[in-house]
């Protein structure tokens, strides 16, 4: 059974977003309510991401919105190490404490301030350990932070009964072509 699932994916700069009102956060979040939706009716309780801005974050939103649909699911943000969002710009510092204080349960992983990648390891060995699956935004085409917690899902998944949702840019791309075929929504202006 999927009880908690690690929600991960490319930061936003990575990926060419800078605004939250890119059309490309539209459809990342709408593949990403898609599987958190589909793993709800498989017992799905807890979604944990580390907050990173990006991927993880619209996540966060998404569970939220999620929350008044399906009031048991609940969202933990599992950060790095404290104080990880101390460096961004003020916009972005108000939605992570938006989302932290919507979310079920937040806590840093490493009790300290940035020391060295060592934590960012840590982070991914621990997101991976308390959780039942991995839902991630990857396209193995083009690297980038993600990497690092796909290695390590894909040795656990070796040798463990761990699930791992890949959303790749292929994946996202069908769902514009799907909303453009059914003109819900227009992706270009």
């Amino acid at each position: 059974m999927l009880k908690v699932l690690t929600v991960a994916g490319y930061k936003a700069h990575e990926i060419g977003v800078f605004k939250n009102t890119d059309p490309a956060v539209r459809v990342i979040k709408k593949a990403l309510r898609q599987a958190i939706v589909s793993k709800i009716d498989r017992g799905l309780q807890w979604v944990i991401t580390s907050g990173q801005l990006g991927v993880e974050t619209w996540a966060a939103e998404v569970v939220i919105e999620l929350k008044e649909t399906y009031p048991m699911l609940k969202l933990g943000i599992l950060a790095a190490y404290q104080n990880h969002e101390e460096k961004w710009n003020e916009v972005n510092q108000d939605l992570y404490q938006r989302l932290c204080i919507q979310a079920d349960f937040v806590e840093a992983i490493s009790q300290k301030p940035y020391q060295n990648p060592q934590q960012l390891r840590n982070k991914n060995h621990f997101h991976i350990a308390k959780s039942d699956g991995l839902l991630i935004v990857y396209d193995e085409e083009k690297e980038g932070s993600p990497k690092f917690l796909w290695e390590v899902a894909k040795k656990y998944h070796e040798s463990n009964r761990y699930e791992i949702t890949q959303v790749t840019f292929q994946d996202l791309q069908w769902i514009v072509e799907e909303e453009q075929r059914n003109d819900d929504w227009s992706i270009v202006d």
